[in-house]
């Protein structure tokens, strides 16, 4: 019989947190260190830029499509055998992408990152859930993770930016199988194995099949429609199959006897709000790293490593207000009051941005803004993260963290059509009504365009404030974030790995 671990009195469980930590990094750094790196695989390579979309496209279609299968996985054999499963997974495709000879191989090689991937971004999350119990505990643990959560895509720019200038772009692959291979010996001695009661459950193939169907569609959908447009019939298409397979899927949960996610873990206020708040926040943050990089660079001029550095302050108030918010201010105001407060501060700091112009400089007109983000960003994430994996009983821990993940890459993928689509179009608008087009018309243009998908994202933490502040129970009605979850209290172990 295998040992049981109380992770309430395991006092390896903060080097647990490192671990899973290290996993969660590497995995949400992965989607910015690549578009870096891009430009030099082009030349190396010799793809076509039409084709350059497919290194973005192949990870992200299978990694938002696959994560509840993942995070179901790892409800049913295990968190430890699903969590260093997946570290290996991922450095092996790493591996093999950094050692691409050929377009085709390195996309086939983010492929396989993203089925990975999709397997250890909701384990990890479960293993954080399942291991920190005590309120106080769970509440640094998950200001710790919702600040990597939050910051990975800001550090992906700034270790993209040194590796391809230092080293070669390989190197934005290669790094993975460094980090997979600490994060490796960490799981195996620190994450914990606890043994299982009662039967196996198994696993909804049908609910499976429908979901990841419906997921794939909506992933592709949105990419579709950033390169080819909305009215393109692939683009509705695939958009209008989504809707008719998760409509199929929500039917299929409600009579399945091994549903793939129980509708009541969704249906939850609290839960609910926190999964569209991810969502929201998600859209909305897309606009700052991608905007805020084309400005940097095409506009000041700045160099990769320099624009990773400039996203350091972000970064720092980030992490300060996670740990403020997730120690202190959450368990006193709740997520009803912290969330839509980070939502209005994520406005602020979009409104601002839209005053960026050419003769802007980067103190205060740049730094004040992220600064503001990243306060923003560390006050919601943490909050919205753990309060979306409270009170779940643990064999639904796996699905319920992998809806933190979906909602979070479907936020990404959302964004990234919507804000694309609408910069382009301003920049096209503003270049048709001032012609001839000259230098500094061009650069107007795109200041224009910018401006316009910091002012859509100003509205997308708009909607998120209102919609949070509304959903979000208050303290005291049901769940809060220092009630200490029922399958937490159960001294009887639910997992085997």
């Amino acid at each position: 019989m295998s040992e049981t671990i109380t992770p309430a009195v395991d006092n390896r469980r903060w080097l647990t947190l490192v671990v899973v930590g290290l996993a969660q990094l590497m995995v949400v750094l992965d989607a910015t260190v690549v578009n870096i790196a891009l430009p030099s695989a082009q030349a190396d390579l010799g793809f076509s830029d039409g084709d350059r979309q497919w290194i973005i496209t192949a990870y992200s279609l299978a990694f938002g499509s696959l994560l509840l299968l993942g995070g179901r996985l790892s409800d049913l054999i295990g968190r430890k055998r699903t969590f260093i499963i997946g570290l290996i997974g991922f450095a092996i495709a790493s591996a093999l992408g950094g050692a691409a000879g050929s377009f085709e191989l390195l996309v086939a090689a983010r492929a396989l990152q993203g089925v990975f991937g999709a397997l250890l971004a909701p384990t990890a999350l479960a293993v954080l859930t399942t291991t920190f119990t005590v309120p106080k505990e769970r509440a640094r643990a998950f200001g710790v993770f919702g600040a990597i959560a939050g910051a990975g895509g800001a550090v992906g720019l700034l270790l993209g930016g040194v590796l391809t200038e230092s080293l070669d772009w390989r190197w934005n692959l290669y790094i993975n199988v460094v980090i997979a291979a600490v994060a490796l010996v960490g799981a195996a001695v620190f994450v914990p194995t606890i043994a299982r009661s009662g039967d196996r459950p198994r696993l909804d193939i049908p609910g499976t099949v429908l979901v990841s169907g419906a997921l794939f569609a909506l992933v592709f959908g949105f990419s579709h429609a950033e390169t080819d447009g909305w009215d393109a019939p692939l683009t509705w298409g695939m958009l209008v199959a989504s809707g008719i397979l998760l409509v199929a899927f929500v039917l299929w949960q409600r009579r399945a006897s091994h549903p793939l996610l129980p509708l009541t873990i969704v249906l939850d206020r609290n839960r609910g709000a926190a999964y569209l708040s991810v969502l929201i926040a998600g859209a909305g943050m897309f606009g700052i790293f991608l905007f805020v990089t084309y400005y940097l660079q095409a506009t000041l001029g700045y160099s990769p490593i320099q624009t990773g550095l400039a996203f350091l302050p972000m970064i720092g108030m980030l992490v300060l207000a996670a740990q403020l918010g997730t120690n202190f201010l959450v368990p006193r105001l709740g997520p009803k009051i912290m969330v839509p407060a980070g939502m209005i501060l994520g406005v602020i700091a979009m409104v601002l941005l839209t005053r960026l112009d050419e003769s802007s400089s980067y103190a205060p007109h740049v730094l004040i803004p992220l600064m503001i983000m990243g306060t923003a960003m560390g006050t919601m994430m943490p909050a919205s993260m753990q309060t979306a994996t409270l009170g779940v009983d643990r064999q639904f821990a796996g699905v319920a963290s992998a809806m933190v993940n979906t909602s979070q890459q479907v936020g990404g993928s959302i964004g990234t059509a919507l804000l694309n689509t609408l910069a382009a179009t301003a920049a096209a608008d503003y270049l048709a009504a001032n012609t001839p087009v000259t230098e500094a018309v061009a650069t107007q243009a795109a200041l224009t365009s910018y401006a316009t998908a910091y002012w859509w994202g100003a509205g997308f933490f708009a909607v998120g404030a209102l919609m949070s502040a509304l959903l979000f129970r208050r303290r005291g009605d049901g769940l809060s974030l220092s009630h200490t979850p029922r399958a937490a209290d159960d001294a009887e172990p639910v997992l085997a790995h």
